[in-house]
């Protein structure tokens, strides 16, 4: 059975890049009716933050990430690392390395100093040498010293590292707690991964995993290594780029549907499919279709296929949940309209649930506040216009669009005029705009005794 799992370290918000990592091993265990697992790498003692395990966690959730197994914590599982290092040093691939800081560093830099690749220079793997009292040392593995390590990475095909290359990688602190390397190779074996699905910044890891395997006796697992996601600048994707927290995009007021869409596409694709559902990603998801190149973020790209899934949205599930997350907005909204009629006005504005919101909310204000770039269609002609318009809206019975429409276009006929010349004023008059969607519609969506109030005022200022 095929078994994936998704690893961050909690020392922040989930990154857009972490997500995708994330998505991609949820969509390959589903796929193939494996288990889908979440691993907490909490090693990093100074920077690892319980909040930032609850950002996991909501983030997962946000996105539908469901797990079949976990979480699991390493800092709970310190005991089966110091097991499988003593396992280590009992069979000959690993030792305990008593170097001061002060000795790496002079090491280092004499290193430097004669052009070499900085690198332990192993003083302590066959050493015979007495250890120095009170100094508490560190375990290393002991790296092959010849041969090449090789594996077919299922992004980026047959990938070989000379182990010249590698040093003896420290695999225990002093403190206990295991390296990164270490920590996943024991966690991977022990959890019976099939497919370790990965940032390509860990490609500079493998080789050294893969000859942790082999010292342990353990069956590798298959590698494949996802290209970072750009700016659209070409430089890594960062905060200069715009939102890199899954969770701004939630509050941003866009669709977990829409974003895993997105996510799912950047970098991986199904012919020209653009817009797909969360079940036809798990049917149409493999590794052979992850792009070898950087995808590049498109915030546009994005909105438009949140703007997409927001289509499909009802106006009153939109009404429903504008109301359960801003009551006393919808309070002030409902003052002035009907949300529900004033929602489907709306609908090409759309993008996110933001816009829904902002757009509602300025339509709801008592008096518009009127773009001084628009005010000039309320002079002396256009409060004429109005002053015209308002009786006939008065008898207006019901309240409705066409009704609306055809007392203004009786104004147009009348005046003689063409239409921009009443249609401008009464929408400036009503929303503070220039441009709108439909504007009988939202005249209509607005209670009668609100648009024609708006009207007065603008007629008489």
């Amino acid at each position: 059975m095929i078994r994936t799992r998704f690893a961050p370290s909690p020392t922040g918000f989930l990154h857009l890049g972490s997500a995708r990592t994330a998505l991609y091993n949820w969509a390959y265990a589903k796929r193939h009716g494996g288990v889908f697992l979440l691993r907490v790498e909490d090693t990093d003692l100074e920077r690892s933050t319980q909040a930032s395990v609850q950002a996991i966690f909501d983030a997962m959730q946000w996105l539908g990430l469901d797990y079949q197994e976990g979480p699991f914590f390493q800092m709970k599982r310190l005991d089966r690392y110091k097991e499988v290092g003593e396992q280590l040093l009992a069979s000959g691939h690993a030792y305990y390395d008593y170097c001061s800081k002060e000795e790496l560093e002079a090491m280092r830099e004499a290193q430097l100093a004669r052009g070499e690749k900085p690198r332990y220079d192993r003083r302590w793997r066959d050493s015979k040498e007495t250890p120095p009292a009170g100094r508490t040392p560190v375990l290393r593995f002991k790296n092959p010293l010849h041969g090449d390590v090789t594996w077919n990475d299922l992004v980026k095909g047959p990938i070989t590292v000379s182990n010249d290359e590698l040093d003896d990688l420290v695999i225990i602190r002093g403190d206990g707690v295991p390296t990164y390397n270490f920590g996943v190779v024991v966690d991977d074996i022990d959890m019976a991964m099939t497919h370790v699905i990965r940032g390509d910044d860990h490609v500079n890891n493998t080789p050294r995993q893969i000859n942790l395997y082999h010292a342990l006796g353990a069956g590798i697992p298959h590698f494949a290594h996802i290209p970072m996601i750009l700016g659209h600048d070409g430089q890594r994707l960062s905060k200069r780029h715009g939102a890199v927290n899954v969770m701004q995009y939630r509050d941003e007021g866009y669709l977990p549907d829409a974003m895993v869409n997105y996510l799912a596409r950047l970098g991986w694709s199904h012919g020209d499919e653009e817009v797909f559902s969360r079940e036809q990603l798990v049917e149409w998801f493999d590794l052979e279709h992850v792009s070898k190149s950087p995808a590049r973020w498109d915030p546009e790209k994005l909105k438009w296929i949140n703007g997409e899934y927001l289509k499909k949205v009802p106006d009153a599930e939109l009404v429903a949940r504008l109301a359960s997350e801003k009551p006393e907005l919808m309070k002030t909204i409902a003052a002035e309209m009907d949300p529900l009629a004033m929602t489907a006005a709306g609908r090409a504005k759309y993008h996110t649930l933001a816009d829904h919101e902002q757009f509602l909310a300025a339509m709801a204000m008592p008096a518009p506040s009127i773009d001084p770039a628009v005010a000039g269609h309320l002079n002396e002609e256009g409060r004429e216009v109005l002053r015209a318009v308002i009786p006939k809206l008065a008898s207006v019975d019901p309240w409705a669009a066409p009704a609306i429409s055809a007392k203004l276009k009786e104004t147009v006929a009348e005046r003689k005029v063409k239409m921009p010349a009443v249609m401008m004023p009464f929408r400036v008059a009503l929303t503070g705009l220039a441009q709108t969607p439909a504007i009988d519609a939202i005249a209509a969506a607005l209670h009668k005794n609100v648009a024609l109030g708006r009207l007065e005022r603008a007629a008489s200022d």
